[in-house]
């Protein structure tokens, strides 16, 4: 496990929700922590190049944007699992992907202007990697849970 500090797992905190909407984000960031913007940026360089952040990135509500989002989920044999996700991962409206223990081992997330392109994506997936057992699990009810992780 990686060694954080007090000043990285505060970042990190800091970081997950609210992300402050100005032209330096990460001075502000730095001068609630009593840091400076230097070192926050160095920190957060140090903590991605480490794995430790994925990304940085805004999330949004796809339907407040009149987009539809999906969960899908695909049956891959284990040799294909890379080759696989490489694929679901060059469509743009992929959110993520993860890996399950189960027959339906790749999941993903899937966010477009239409169920009917989400569906040709899809088809587009299946058509590239030879993977048919891929199913759509669109949302009847959406319930949001805040994802804050105290580091």
């Amino acid at each position: 496990m990686a060694k954080l500090d007090d000043t990285d797992r505060a970042i990190l905190n800091r970081i997950q929700s609210d992300f402050p909407i100005t032209s330096r984000p990460y001075q502000a960031i730095a001068e609630e922590l009593g840091s400076s913007e230097d070192e926050v940026l160095e920190r957060i360089r140090r903590l991605k190049a480490k794995g430790i952040i994925r990304r940085i990135g805004g999330n949004f509500v796809p339907e407040k944007l009149g987009f539809v989002s999906t969960l899908c989920a695909a049956r891959v044999p284990a040799e294909k699992i890379e080759s696989f996700a490489a694929a679901v991962n060059r469509h743009p409206g992929v959110t993520h992907n993860y890996r399950r223990d189960n027959s339906f081992n790749i999941w993903f997330t899937f966010i477009a202007p239409s169920m009917e392109e989400i569906n040709a994506n899809l088809a587009q997936i299946a058509a590239e990697t030879g993977i048919t057992d891929i199913i759509n699990l669109p949302a009847t009810r959406v319930f949001k849970i805040k994802a804050q992780f105290d580091v």
